[in-house]
Parts: C-alpha cells; sequence; structure tokens
C-alpha cells in the first residue's frame, strides 16, 4: 500500500531525476580575449583561461613586437598595427616575452 509519505518520496525522486544538467556540466563555449601590445608593454593578461581559448594580440604600437612562449608553444610575430590570433589546445602555465623586447613578458594560465 502506498502511504501518502511514500508517495512524496517517490514523487520528489522523480521530480529529481528530471531535473535539468546545472550550469556546471554543461560544455563551456570558447572565449577569445585581447591582449595588447602598446608602449612597448603587454597589457595584462586573463587571470585564467581554458582550453579551447584564444588570445588575440593586437599590436597598436608603432615597433614590430613578437608573442613568444619560453616554452616554443607559440611564437607570433606582430608587425605594427597588426592582429594575429593563437587557440590554446593543452593545459598549462605559459610565460611569453616579446623577442625584439625581452622587458616585455606576460604570463597565461590554462585550465582544462
Amino acid at each position: 500500500m502506498i502511504t501518502p509519505r511514500l508517495l512524496l518520496v517517490v514523487l520528489a525522486g522523480a521530480a529529481l531525476s528530471a531535473a535539468p544538467v546545472s550550469a556546471a556540466a554543461k560544455p563551456r563555449a570558447p572565449v577569445t580575449y585581447t591582449v595588447t601590445l602598446k608602449d612597448m608593454k603587454f597589457s595584462a593578461p586573463p587571470p585564467e583561461m581554458h582550453v579551447g581559448d584564444t588570445i588575440e594580440w593586437d599590436n597598436q604600437d608603432i615597433f614590430l613586437h613578437s608573442a613568444t612562449a619560453k616554452d616554443k608553444a607559440f611564437d607570433v610575430e606582430l608587425k605594427p598595427k597588426a592582429r594575429l590570433w593563437t587557440t590554446f589546445h593543452a593545459p598549462g602555465t605559459y610565460v611569453f616575452t616579446c623577442r625584439y623586447h625581452p622587458g616585455m613578458t606576460g604570463t597565461l594560465v590554462v585550465r582544462p
């Protein structure tokens, strides 16, 4: 015999099993962030990125620059006023510099 209390438990269980997938379980859409090169500096990179995200390198300087990873994961050469993109396919911490101006440095943290 189904008691009112048992019926309540069954209905609650059915409601939970039919609940939509939480936002945490949904796939995250890739994001594009911009790092600007201006006045002989890289702008602050995003505090954290994820695999699949992209950096748009935007050279607003009048000088030739590069964004070169120390581990050779990427090497982007940017003429004055040029824009190029790097998409990250692996997690890690990427330390980068400008080949032409070693004082220009930055770090990108890419999470899974």
